[in-house]
């Protein structure tokens, strides 16, 4: 490609534009962002090549001309406004996609900015990242052998479907396809509610009178299961909110088994904890031996 241009060069948008460097498939990276700073430090790091002011439109006019591909990959809340004030810059040829968590709420906001544009945007999600932000977070091998999901529009074409997926396959990821609303239910359960429950168990530690005393005790144990409550909180935030509807199903199983679970414990039910662990243990086991065992090429794509 010619051109990227990348709105938000942090972990996720710094990552891309170093995996795309690193693999030669890019002559120019633009970046797009709202604090100069940040943008600053990206092009001193040499993510990107240029820098351009999201809020300046002869900015962004130039940023997106003879732009191949342009990435969002900003906090999902940012999404609409992002479109809206590319859509008068974006060319015919463009394709445009994004990296956010949450998919149905990602379409309806291209749709209400695009217009008869949208056909031009193809969602996207990276299954990837750390619990650090900001472009030195940046490293040129976060997605090798990480899914990338695409959720196709109707209107998309082939041709710009397989755009998007031939960068990430550049950046040596795993293309996976998902409904919008297969996406977002899906992580729900399996990202979306664990980030909740990290983020819920550390602050409820954090507000106790001995919390000092606690912290000084928690082990390698408290630290596995909390360690994605270190990720972005505006970021968490906006994913929680754009899939409350999904996010809340879950929570309300997830309660109803807390329920079940103290309910035993307070009935002193060893035989039924017991029943609840073994399961847990037995289907974790299962999903780490088929990760371990899994052998798709970086290249193949996968239908969920």
């Amino acid at each position: 490609m010619n051109k990227v241009v990348i709105f938000g060069v942090g972990l996720i948008g710094g990552s891309f534009a170093r995996a795309l460097k690193k693999a030669g498939a890019v002559r120019t990276i633009v970046g797009v962002g709202r604090s100069a700073a940040s943008m600053a430090r990206a092009l001193e790091l040499g993510i990107v090549d240029a820098i351009a002011v999201a809020s300046e439109p002869a900015s962004l006019a130039d940023a997106l001309h003879g732009a191949d591909l342009v990435l969002l990959a900003a906090p999902v809340a940012q999404t609409e406004a992002i479109l809206v004030a590319i859509a008068p810059h974006l060319q015919a040829g463009t394709v445009v996609t994004d990296a956010g968590s949450t998919k149905s709420d990602v379409v309806a906001a291209a749709r209400r900015a695009l217009g008869d544009k949208v056909a031009q945007f193809v969602p996207g999600h990276p299954i990837a990242g750390r619990e650090t932000n900001g472009p030195d977070a940046a490293i040129d091998d976060l997605y090798v052998g990480k899914k990338v999901v695409i959720t196709a529009l109707p209107e998309n074409t082939a041709e710009d479907v397989e755009r998007v997926a031939l960068v990430w396959r550049a950046c040596h990821a795993i293309i996976h396809r998902l409904s919008p609303e297969e996406h977002d239910k899906v992580f729900a359960a399996v990202s979306h509610l664990p980030h909740l429950l990290a983020y819920a168990l550390v602050d409820d530690v954090a507000k106790k009178p001995h919390a000092d005393l606690l912290f000084q005790y928690a082990a390698s144990g408290f630290r596995d299961f909390t360690r994605i409550a270190g990720s972005s909180p505006e970021m968490w935030r906006d994913i929680s909110l754009a899939n409350q509807s999904a996010l809340l199903t879950e929570l309300d199983a997830y309660m109803a088994q807390l329920a079940a679970l103290r309910a035993q414990l307070a009935a002193g039910d060893g035989a039924g904890l017991e029943r609840v662990y073994s399961n847990a243990q037995h289907a974790r086991h299962q999903w780490i031996t088929a990760i371990e065992t899994a052998e798709a090429p970086p290249s193949q794509d996968k239908a969920d």
